[in-house]
């Protein structure tokens, strides 16, 4: 016999095997029980929350020969053909592969002819949302005044898409997603009947992964038992079937971003990439910690209500006192939005990396937030001040702006002089246009002599050679032009060339724009912290 996957297999196939919907199944039994069946049903929810099951087991209990309180007895030729799938008296339809006027119009006239068993004729069509208006429209009479032995339930994920002509005519049932608590105790039924076992805490993070959505839950569960035949199911062996990773290295991730270790960051995205992790997942993970995270240090939520075991809980506290609120915010936005660019990249390692550094120094950019990230900075650094006891007016000179503006000119000094033996200044002459392109030839000979983060940054421009002496570099986006800008990147390139070359060249750093052709300059206002400066030309 074929394998049959287990969410089929334990699909509920009465009223008291439903999970998490106990105040839709009484309503529901009462209104079979006391004869008061409607004609048109709307059932909504997130999807594997049971609204198919339900219509199913519905459709069976109005139609059974000997009903219980409102259940179907499953033992009568009426409710074994519908079980079995024989029967002519429930129609499946998928409105997403059928969803035009002709398809209504069938209904229309099936409706015409009473079952040649059983009391009702039950359509479940499943997805309506994708019915269009026309069919909508097509459909209201039969759906106002059906026969009495017709009962449409219409089950949908998306329930505003629906025309209020068509919801005004329908009971409407709400599904709520089922908790995890419900999801490990029916995972639990499962195992007995199936004779599998596994941990607590496999099932508890199993329960968590399917977020509120049964048939999920039972589907990850299969998947990590195949992973793992014949052997008790671990929490280690789930994460490793799934791609996801322990909150310990989300704890290891979170603190490497707090104390601007973007080395031991980057490392621990290698390590998952080598691993075969799900960087997807990852993200996903991340900011469902910085929720809890965030949670737990604006309220007094129990451990049990954030779904966190002790030593999560105790973690957690911990890194509350190590952060703020409105950091925890900005780093939510940032990786929930990674999370949206990173389904559809080709490379989510890179967008990874950028937001990685890009969480370590959220004041680069031009944003509120990057403004609001410098000024927490400054506050830090005046606070750290004080406890070191020195006035504003005692700062050495080498923290001083002045200072580092001072360095940044004599980095930049030798862009186009070196200091020759005898100590005297030569002046080098320009890059020639020969000379430009030897050095877009040898472009990764010369990242080989950068550090990892800005060598990932400008992986991703492209070299165009201009006259006088000049390389521009042209990035896809500001942000990774910021980010290099931030680095110094392109001041110690210039260095790199006048030691190696012998020749004066400067890097022209500029940005294309998606609806242009041209790249055209970024703005020439710096950031504050930024420790050289791009000198651009303006074009005519």
């Amino acid at each position: 016999m074929a394998y049959v996957a287990l969410y089929r297999k334990w699909r509920p196939r009465s009223f008291d095997e439903v999970k998490g919907q106990e105040a839709i199944v009484k309503t529901l039994k009462n209104q079979i029980a006391g004869k008061r069946i409607g004609h048109a049903y709307l059932f909504c929810g997130s999807r594997g929350t049971g609204k198919t099951t339900m219509a199913k087991i519905f459709a069976q209990a109005v139609n059974c020969e000997n009903p219980q309180d409102g259940c179907a007895c499953g033992r009568c030729e009426t409710c074994r053909s519908i079980e079995e799938g024989r029967s002519t008296n429930v129609i499946e339809i998928d409105a997403a592969s059928n969803n035009g006027v002709d398809n209504i119009r069938e209904i229309r006239d099936e409706v015409q002819y009473r079952p040649p068993t059983g009391k009702y004729r039950v359509y479940i069509i499943d997805e309506v949302h994708n019915i269009s208006n026309v069919a909508f429209n097509a459909m209201l009479k039969t759906l106002e005044e059906p026969p009495e032995y017709v009962i449409f339930i219409l089950a949908t994920t998306e329930p505003h898409a629906i025309p209020v002509t068509v919801l005004s005519r329908c009971q409407r049932y709400d599904f709520h997603r089922i908790t995890p608590g419900d999801m490990v105790a029916r995972l639990k039924e499962l195992m007995a009947g199936e004779s599998i076992e596994a941990e607590e805490a496999a099932l508890s993070y199993i329960a968590r992964k399917a977020d509120g959505a049964m048939r999920d839950a039972i589907s990850l569960f299969d998947q990590c038992v195949s992973a793992m035949p014949g052997q008790i199911l671990r929490y280690e062996d789930v994460l490793k079937a799934l791609g996801t990773v322990d909150s310990a290295v989300l704890s290891r991730y979170f603190r490497a971003l707090l104390t601007d270790d973007a080395t031991d960051a980057l490392n621990l995205i290698q390590e998952m990439r080598q691993e075969g992790r799900d960087l997807g997942h990852f993200v996903t993970d991340f900011v469902w910690y910085l929720r809890n995270l965030l949670v737990l240090m604006t309220s007094d939520a129990p451990p049990d209500v954030l779904e966190l075991s002790r030593e999560d809980w105790v973690r957690l506290s911990e890194e509350g006192q190590m952060t703020s609120p409105e950091e925890l915010m900005t780093l939510i936005r940032l990786f929930s939005a990674l999370g949206g660019d990173m389904r559809n990249a080709a490379d989510k390692r890179v967008l990874l990396e950028v937001a990685t550094i890009q969480g370590i120094r959220p004041q680069t950019g031009e944003t509120q937030e990057a403004l609001s990230a410098r000024l927490r900075a400054l506050e830090r650094s005046v606070e750290r001040l004080a406890r070191e006891g020195i006035a504003p007016g005692k700062i050495a000179p080498s923290e001083a702006p002045a200072a580092e503006a001072a360095q940044t000119a004599r980095s930049r000094k030798t862009d186009s002089e070196k200091t020759g033996e005898t100590g005297e200044t030569v002046k080098l002459t320009p890059a020639q246009w020969e000379d430009l392109q030897l050095i877009r030839q040898h472009w990764n000979e010369l990242l080989g002599e950068l550090d990892y983060q800005s060598v990932q940054l400008l992986k991703r421009s492209r070299l165009e050679p201009l006259d006088n002496g000049v390389l521009r570099v042209v990035f896809p986006d500001t942000f990774t032009a910021n980010m290099v800008k931030s680095f110094g990147t392109l001041s110690r390139l210039e260095q790199l060339t006048a030691a190696k070359y012998q020749k004066s060249l400067r890097f022209d750093l500029r940005t294309a724009k998606k609806d242009e052709k041209e790249p055209v300059y970024i703005t020439d206002e710096e950031l504050s912290g930024i420790h050289m400066k791009i000198e651009t030309d303006t074009e005519e």
